[in-house]
């Protein structure tokens, strides 16, 4: 009994106060349970559909990106490859066969060809999900001039979904442009804008 000590009066007020604070945190836990229940269910369900819209997406864009590979190259063939069964995680490969050349990594190609499969991948991404307007810095500056008519014909072909804007020194691209915009400096140190419609 001595060690029990003497009896506590206030007892039962202190444990109506623990069991509210109880019952307020069982109540807590039971919502925030739900809450992460809710938002693994909403998780699930959004994983769920950026796996389908990436697979389809993914699947238009290759098909487009074969076809405007091989129509820029005039041959070869290209395809674009999933790097992770996971695709929530996985990186995009870019494998290109050039006409004439064997199958290989999109580094070892020459600077032209590079850009070309770059504007096929561009193009490409275009054909399936359109862009109001297009900024286009120097894409043509390794291009020759046979692979800037062929770029011409894809931005034609292109140009009724999206306003391209493009950045050039080369007066073959200049040559099929709307509307020109330049810089000009006819007095030293003082540049003016010149802009020419050509239509």
């Amino acid at each position: 009994l001595k060690k029990i000590g003497e009896v506590n009066l206030a007892t039962l007020e202190e444990y109506e106060q623990v069991n509210e604070r109880y019952t307020f945190l069982s109540t807590q836990q039971v919502d925030l349970q739900q809450s992460i229940a809710d938002l693994r269910e909403t998780i699930s369900k959004i994983n769920n559909t950026t796996k389908k819209k990436f697979s389809e997406t993914f699947e238009l864009i290759n098909e487009n990106f074969k076809k405007i590979f091989s129509h820029l190259f005039k041959g070869g063939k290209a395809e674009l490859i999933l790097s992770d069964d996971d695709i929530l995680e996985t990186g995009i490969e870019i494998h290109v066969k050039p006409p004439g050349k064997k199958l290989q990594n999109i580094e070892l190609l020459s600077g032209g060809e590079k850009a070309m499969t770059a504007i096929s991948l561009l193009f490409a991404i275009f054909s399936v999900k359109p862009n109001p307007f297009c900024l286009l810095d120097e894409v043509d500056a390794a291009l020759d001039q046979a692979n800037i008519v062929r770029f011409k014909e894809m931005l034609m072909k292109m140009k009724d979904k999206t306003q391209f804007i493009l950045v050039t020194h080369s007066q073959q691209t200049m040559s099929f442009a709307e509307k020109l915009y330049g810089i000009t400096m006819e007095e030293k140190g003082v540049s003016k804008i010149v802009s020419v419609n050509m239509n």
